[in-house]
């Protein structure tokens, strides 16, 4: 694999031990936005990558269960100072980047999504406009930003960010998993070559 790129999960759990079978490394960062954030920086602070591939689950009302998604736009569904007169998602003062962030499209088969994350497994309606929900994606996307290094996110929905959403998750993972899988592994070529 190319140093110029790295691979990251938040979990073992959404990986179910595919990728290493593979000889595959992958960089799991936990769950939660501090989490993904500090993970990130540590990744291309020690690889010098030039690309992020960020592979994972999402909950999503809108998508299909067992579809991945690759996802361009990027919010905080849990940032919410209104009562200070700020828009829901919006970081104050936070002059550096906007409250939606955008990646490039990679894959045109795929459809693109706008992923809201936050630091709760979400079952209802979030605050802010997004058709996937995770925990890690938007924290990954900022710092990406902020050092100048490409990321790639695709997401498998593994539920619809309802009330069945902690079963519908576990138990949909290892599918998600080898879905993962086959996608990177048809694309690392193409990955190693950015």
């Amino acid at each position: 694999m190319n140093a110029d790129v790295a691979l990251m999960m938040a979990l073992p759990n959404e990986s179910k031990g595919l990728f290493e079978q593979a000889g595959i490394e992958v960089h799991y960062s936990g769950i939660g936005k501090i989490n993904a954030a500090f993970k990130a920086f540590e990744v291309i602070q020690k690889t010098g990558c030039k690309t992020l591939i960020n592979l994972g689950s999402a909950g999503s009302s809108h998508f299909n269960t067992h579809s991945l998604v690759e996802v361009t736009t990027f919010v905080q569904r849990d940032m919410d100072v209104s009562p200070l007169g700020f828009a829901v998602g919006v970081t104050p003062m936070d002059e550096h980047l906007p409250a939606e962030i955008h990646t490039p499209a990679y894959f045109e088969y795929l459809p693109k999504g706008i992923c809201g994350t936050g630091d709760s497994f979400e079952t209802g309606v979030p605050k802010v406009h997004c058709n996937l929900v995770d925990m890690e994606g938007y924290a990954l996307a900022k710092v990406c930003q902020k050092l100048g290094v490409r990321l790639i996110s695709v997401k498998y929905i593994t539920d619809g960010a309802d009330d069945t959403a902690h079963l519908d998750w576990e138990d949909n993972l290892l599918i998600g998993a080898q879905k993962l899988l086959a996608l990177y592994q048809a694309n690392i070529a193409n990955f190693s070559q950015m």
